[in-house]
């Protein structure tokens, strides 16, 4: 399987040179030249297989020619071994056709584990085998950041930094990042919303000599291994719930894109998945987009959801890049219209082909606390606040009433214990932390704290290295 950036300009590379490069060195993201074709045959064939049988039929074909089957096995059981729930990713009934897909029982609470457990053993494996280093520079709103570290903490082969907004994460996401002190481990608190620690990393990634010289690689799901990890519990749970006889359709909070389009790739590959809804905060920018065909930034307001809490989704790229029959040069025009003004618009034409499968759905504030205490009151269940979103009650009428008998799951992203002021104010419960983590607000804490200033970043982070080489 080959790669392409989504903006041509940059070399065609197989899965290993994508997953140790991130982002392709034109500024676009990497995508496969196709999406493999599963039958109704093959889909059926993994009903009723565990999650890690599942996991290694969707990867191999886009793993082909980069890692030995058996060595992909090995690298998928890893991954989940210590995942705290038998099924990994289970589905639990809320109401007739609404289910919700549990994605927290990884080692950070929160669905980005999925992926970025996968993703530090991928780069692990790639780095040992052609004996090299890498320097891994992020950017967090709130769950990739911890994930992220869990997945690289002490392994020789990878620096890590980390950057964060200041103030603007959830205590508990705070912690789980800061509190980590392994050596190989760099966080950065920058004074100013996530978008900002966003562009300061791919502004590095950017420049090309800093790139070349430490070897950056990206842990964002800018990275294509994120993506194609989380194609799997879209699958899993499509089969658990009687695909491909049986349709499904999912409902997803996002905020940088990369969660629902992992979805729209299972879909691609012949998965019966009948709409996407995406689920947005107040920071509402892709609801407006599904509602207008008109992309347009505005000003990040602070959120009970904070990891939503985004204007720009890097990974709405590679949705456009389809939208736009795969021409490079169009995409990249609309990406340098959309970095120099702050907005783009897509054709009618391209907006309704979109809307086929994809409808937004905005929930403030006020909504979210509603439907965390709602659904309390109904099922029993405590949701976080992202998961709120993907509860929206207008969004679940809306896709029910499109196929009766669908059925419609809603993503829980993370576990409610990691937003708990929310919780409690909406349902005067205050959920407990599983116990592996409970003295976690008694660890310490290891944070930089810069100005939002992409030379001040590269600055420490040259600091850093450096005085690693010098040992």
């Amino acid at each position: 399987m080959k790669y392409h950036s989504t903006r041509g300009q940059a070399p065609i590379a197989d899965f290993a040179d994508v997953v140790l490069t991130g982002l392709a060195r034109d500024g676009g993201l990497y995508v496969p030249e196709s999406y493999p074709q599963f039958s109704s045959d093959q889909w059926r064939q993994l009903r009723g297989q565990s999650y890690q049988a599942v996991a290694l039929a969707v990867m191999a074909p886009f793993v082909e020619g980069a890692i030995q089957p058996d060595i992909l096995k090995t690298l998928i059981d890893d991954t989940y071994a210590s995942f705290r729930h038998q099924a990994i990713a289970p589905l639990k009934q809320l109401d007739t056709n609404h289910f919700l897909l549990e994605l927290f029982h990884g080692p950070t609470l929160a669905f980005k584990d999925y992926a970025l457990q996968l993703l530090g053993r991928l780069f692990d494996h790639f780095l040992q085998e052609r004996g090299q280093r890498l320097t891994i520079l992020g950017a967090t709103s709130g769950d990739t950041g911890s994930a992220a570290i869990e997945a690289c903490r002490d392994k020789d082969t990878i620096e890590l930094f980390m950057l964060h907004p200041l103030s603007r994460t959830s205590e508990i996401q705070r912690k789980q990042m800061t509190t980590v002190l392994s050596k190989n481990i760099h966080n950065i608190a920058l004074k100013g919303p996530f978008d900002e620690c966003q562009t300061i990393v791919k502004a590095l990634f950017g420049d090309l000599e800093f790139r070349d010289r430490y070897q950056l690689s990206a842990v964002n799901s800018i990275n294509w291994a994120r993506i194609l990890a989380q194609v799997v519990y879209y699958v899993y749970a499509a089969l658990s719930l009687g695909a491909p006889e049986r349709p499904v359709s999912f409902v997803v909070p996002t905020g940088n894109f990369g969660n629902v389009f992992a979805a729209y790739v299972a879909k691609r590959m012949g998965l019966p998945i009948r709409k996407l809804a995406v689920g947005t905060n107040k920071n509402d920018i892709l609801t407006r987009f599904f509602d207008s065909g008109k992309m347009r930034t505005d000003t990040v307001c602070p959120s009970l959801s904070p990891s939503m809490d985004i204007q720009i989704s890097s990974n709405f790229e590679r949705l456009l890049f389809d939208a736009f029959n795969r021409d490079a040069a169009r995409l990249a025009a609309t990406m340098a219209t959309f970095e120099n003004t702050g907005t783009f618009s897509v054709s009618p034409e391209v907006l309704s082909a979109l809307r086929q499968t994809f409808i937004g759905g905005r929930l403030d504030d006020v909504g979210i606390t509603a439907v965390i205490r709602d659904t309390y009151q109904r099922t029993g269940e405590l949701i976080d606040p992202h998961t709120a979103v993907a509860c929206a009650p207008h969004l679940l009428q809306h896709l029910m009433a499109q196929e009766p008998g669908t059925a419609v799951v809603s993503l829980a992203c993370a576990h409610p214990a990691k937003f708990p002021d929310a919780v409690k104010t909406a349902t005067d419960l205050s959920p407990a932390l599983p116990a592996f983590l409970g003295n976690l607000f008694e660890r310490e804490e290891r944070l930089t704290v810069l100005e939002s200033d992409r030379a001040a970043v590269k600055a420490f982070v040259e600091e850093r290295l450096m005085a690693k080489q010098s040992v």
